[in-house]
């Protein structure tokens, strides 16, 4: 079993909210850091980095096209895509892109394994249909 206590990998928590005695930024270690960084992947639209315009995973141009088998894979691939191309400290293991009509979304959960740790991390985002 790895050690727990050795920090691998670290980001910024998405809150900024600081630490009341440090006065510094609080940060996600290990594994919540690589489970925030694919869930800003798939948050991010191409063009929403100023500087890095390329970086992006296009589903939530999906939302308003009708839910077929061929959208889910489509959304799928660009899953994949997104996470194997910009986010190497995880091994995605599956995809699962479902329609949920009663809440106007589509639910995507991913389920990835990081470098080095064998044990695997469910990740559920709702994507809202907005107007």
């Amino acid at each position: 079993m790895p050690e727990t206590s050795k920090v691998i990998y670290s980001d910024f928590d998405n809150m900024f909210i600081t630490n009341p005695i440090t006065k510094s930024l609080n940060k996600k270690i290990n594994r919540d850091a690589v489970k925030q960084a694919v869930k800003n992947l798939i948050l991010t639209d191409f063009g929403e980095r100023l500087f890095n315009t390329d970086i992006g995973c296009s589903v939530r141009g999906y939302l308003f096209e009708p839910f077929t088998g061929y959208l889910q894979e489509q959304i799928k691939e660009s899953i994949y895509t997104t996470i194997r191309n910009y986010e190497p400290r995880a091994n995605i293991i599956d995809c699962l892109v479902e329609d949920r009509i009663d809440l106007n979304a589509i639910s995507v959960t991913v389920a990835f394994e990081i470098v080095n740790d064998p044990e695997a991390i469910v990740l559920d985002v709702i994507l809202e249909r907005v107007r």
